[in-house]
This record gives structure tokens, C-alpha cells and sequence, in this order.
């Protein structure tokens, strides 16, 4: 496995400054120690830029659209110009259209809802259930796991050919695996989806924060993310794209603001005219605050330089890998292999551990916050461990026995605000665990593995 030689991530740059970054939490050894948040696939801790902005802009904050007031017109002017600013971060087309959104899977379930009639989905078994799941009401065809990323380009192309090539279709992908980390071959996938006359959505929920996310180099038709990964707290989303399927679609929520004329008829009923902007999927008062935040982080991703980011968290991304491959007991998950790119998002199991046990003791002992389980992509964990678990072993209890299948895994990641001390504690924390065992007894409440305290 390839470890840089860089001394420290220092070296390359210093984690940007984010929230949280100095509380402390209490060990049930005893002691406090500074937390480290190493959570960064579910939610990034917020920027402190981000903050810092949308704490100055908080005394003018007012309705948006319609007001005549001053600060209207300024909430209405910092909205619209979030968008632009969005946009530009994610090198959109003239015409496309972006979307304000709740989130990642708000925004999937939008696009969904605007599928025009007849359209065939076609999404692989790995993708989190934000981008696996919305298209029920579609046909669909799921594509089974694959182990490279040009077998990823094969089977999709198998698949395209033997469709309909009369009706419409769409492809949804994601840009970077929230299980594994490992990277997709997106520009490839995306040529094979227009050679069969099919469009593609990117799910770049795990990509955005990690590096620059081009409409037009990728050459995608749409492009979703979530605020709350990229630094940016208030739960704000973003779906990006073609405009003709949004135009055409039903309005996502009805109500004021999708809105442009409603008129009575004599029968007693209603007659809408709704706008042909993106303000056809915002009805109702918009999340100003949480598009605003979004753009501010954008600006702080690329005032920082995505190449001085992704140079750093390679370094992390070493680190983490080099010292478990250092521990017998570990098995890293992987799709594509260990000399497949990646972002900081790594999973792994550990022999004769319960997963859940094993991260409960990261937290109380150590002070380390990671995730455990599978991680809203079932299928894809479930094929990674080679198991199909119906329930979850006692906490304390061996999750899977030496030689047996786990039935969970654990989840540690990183991105821009991540100190080396972080990391560093969390793989000597593993070696820990690993050659000496918990120090602590744990039970199981409400599923979850938690300190016998």
C-alpha cells in the first residue's frame, strides 16, 4: 500500500478551522479529552467561515420573493445569489437549472417525481439508499456490485444496450462510495449513458466535500449533494441540471411560491400557471439561511484550493490505512481494490468483534466519534461482508466468531477540519481495543451498544 512521505499533514496545509474543534468529552475512565470527529461521511462539523457568515447575515434575515421591505430584498438578493454561487462551484451549464433542496435524498426524490413517463432507471446495488431507493414508482433495473471500475462501465453498458431505446432513461450513480470511499469512473459511466440515449444523475453527497465536482467535465445531466456534508449546517440540499424534465414535471411540493397565477373557475375549482424556474420546486418560504450557508461553504472549498484539500487528505487517508493494515484482526472493505482512488471514508471489520461494541468503546474510552452498521447502503454491505444479517449480536458478545462472517462493519471518516492528532489517536486506539480489550463492560440498550455505567 502506497504511504506518503510526508512527515505530517501539516506539512501540506492546516485542517481548516470548524466547530467543535476544541470541546471536550468526558472518558468512563475517567478524565476528559478533546473529541474527535471522525464522522465526517454522515456530518461534517460546520465551518467556522460558515458559521461566522450566517451569524453576520442573521440580523437581516427576512421573507424572500415578495416583501417590499429592505431586508426582504436583501434575503431575496443573498438567496438568489447563493444559487449563482452554487452553480458556479459546480460548473453548470448556462440553462441548467439548481434546485434548493432539504438534502441529498430530497433531491433524488424530486428528480424522481419529474421522471416523464415510460423512463427505466437504472442503479447499482451500491448506492446509499438516498440514490437506491427513490425510484420505485419507475422500472428499474438494480446492477449487481462490481469489482472495477471498468466492470462498473461494462455492466452498465450490457444493461443500456438490451433497454428500450425508445423511451427515456436514466442512469443514477454515485460519485464516491460513503461505505468504502473508493471513487467511480463518473466521466466514463456518464459517456456510456449517452452513447444508449440515456441521461445520468451524480449522487455527489461523498464527492462535493472532497474534491471540485464539474457539471461540464463530467458531463452529467444532474448533480445532487447535501449541505450538512459539506461543512454547512441548517439542512439545505442541492439538485443541479437539465431543466426540460423539471419544467415539464408536476411541481415537487404545491403551494405559494411554485405558484404564478391561480385563477377561479366557474365550476368552483382552480386553475394554476406555475413558474418554469427552479422556484417550481420551492414552494413555501425557502431555507434562506441554509442556502447560504451551502454557498459560503463552497467559496471557503474553493478559496482553500481542492488540490492543497486533496493532497492533505491523502495523507490522512495513508495514515488510517497503513496503520490498520499493521493489525491482523482488520479487514478493510473494498470494491476496487487498495490501489483504488479514494476519499476519506473507510470501513473495515475487526475479527471476533462486535461492531457495534467496538465503536461504543472508540467513543467512551478514547473520545473518538465514528459510525457503525451499514451505513444506508445495505446491499452494498451486506455483498462486502459476504452475509445477510437479520438482527444484530448482543453488545459484549462476539459479533461474528474467528473465521465467521461480521454482520455489521465500522465506519471511520475524515475530511478538511481533521487534525492529525485525530487520526492518530484513532489507529492507536485500534491496536488497542485489538491486543488488550475493552476496558469498560458494555450492555445493550435500545440496540445499541453504550457504557454499563
Amino acid at each position: 500500500m502506497p504511504v506518503s512521505t510526508a512527515a505530517s499533514a501539516q506539512t501540506v496545509c492546516a485542517p481548516l478551522p470548524v466547530l467543535g474543534r476544541d470541546v471536550t468529552v468526558p472518558l468512563v475512565t475517567g478524565g476528559e479529552v478533546t473529541y474527535a470527529a471522525l464522522d465526517y461521511a454522515a456530518s461534517a462539523p460546520a465551518l467556522q467561515r460558515v458559521w461566522d457568515d450566517v451569524a453576520a447575515y442573521a440580523p437581516y434575515y427576512g421573507s424572500v420573493h415578495r416583501g417590499a421591505g429592505y431586508l426582504s430584498q436583501l434575503s431575496t438578493d443573498l438567496f438568489e445569489n447563493a444559487r449563482a454561487t452554487v452553480a458556479e462551484f459546480l460548473d453548470c451549464r448556462a440553462d441548467d437549472q439548481l434546485v434548493f433542496t432539504r438534502s441529498t435524498t430530497d433531491s433524488l426524490n424530486l428528480l424522481a417525481r419529474a421522471l416523464p413517463a415510460g423512463c427505466q432507471v437504472f442503479v447499482f446495488e451500491t448506492e446509499h439508499h438516498a440514490s437506491l431507493l427513490p425510484w420505485q414508482d419507475a422500472s428499474v433495473s438494480y446492477l449487481d456490485a462490481p469489482r472495477t471500475p471498468a466492470q462498473a462501465v461494462a455492466t452498465l453498458e450490457r444493461a443500456l444496450a438490451e433497454r428500450d431505446p425508445h423511451g427515456p432513461a436514466l442512469v443514477c450513480v454515485t460519485g464516491a462510495s460513503n461505505v468504502t470511499g473508493e471513487l467511480w469512473p463518473v466521466r466514463e459511466l456518464a459517456a456510456a449513458a449517452h452513447a444508449h440515449g440515456a441521461r445520468i444523475v451524480l449522487d455527489a453527497a461523498q464527492l462535493a466535500p472532497h474534491h471540485p465536482v464539474s457539471v461540464r467535465d463530467l458531463d452529467v445531466d444532474w448533480v445532487a449533494f447535501s449541505g450538512h456534508k459539506l461543512y454547512a449546517p441548517f439542512g439545505a440540499g442541492v439538485l443541479a441540471g437539465r431543466a426540460d424534465w423539471l419544467r415539464a414535471a408536476d411541481p415537487y411540493l404545491a403551494g405559494g411560491g411554485a405558484s404564478r397565477k391561480v385563477t377561479r373557475r366557474e365550476d368552483g375549482g382552480v386553475d394554476v400557471e406555475w413558474h418554469e424556474s427552479a422556484a417550481r420546486h420551492e414552494a413555501g418560504s425557502p431555507n434562506v439561511i441554509g442556502a447560504y450557508a451551502v454557498a459560503s461553504a463552497c467559496k471557503a472549498l474553493t478559496e482553500a484550493g481542492f488540490d492543497t484539500l486533496v493532497a492533505r487528505e491523502r495523507y490522512l487517508i495513508d495514515t488510517v490505512r497503513a496503520g490498520l493494515a499493521e493489525i491482523p484482526q482488520v479487514r478493510v472493505l473494498s470494491l476496487f481494490g487498495d490501489d483504488a482512488d479514494r476519499v476519506g471514508v473507510i470501513s473495515f471489520v475487526v475479527e471476533g468483534w462486535n461492531s457495534s461494541h467496538f465503536a461504543a468503546a472508540l467513543s467512551a474510552e478514547y473520545g473518538i466519534g465514528v459510525r457503525d452498521g451499514l451505513f444506508c447502503a445495505h446491499p452494498l454491505v451486506r455483498t462486502l461482508l459476504g452475509s445477510d444479517p437479520q438482527t444484530q449480536g448482543e453488545c459484549g458478545a462476539p459479533e461474528a466468531a474467528p473465521g465467521e462472517k461480521s454482520l455489521n462493519a465500522i465506519r471511520v471518516s475524515f475530511g478538511a477540519g481533521t487534525p492529525d492528532e485525530h487520526v492518530e489517536r484513532f489507529v492507536g486506539a485500534v491496536k488497542e481495543l485489538v491486543s488488550a480489550g475493552a476496558k469498560w463492560t458494555y450492555r445493550t440498550e435500545d440496540g445499541r451498544c453504550v457504557p454499563a455505567v
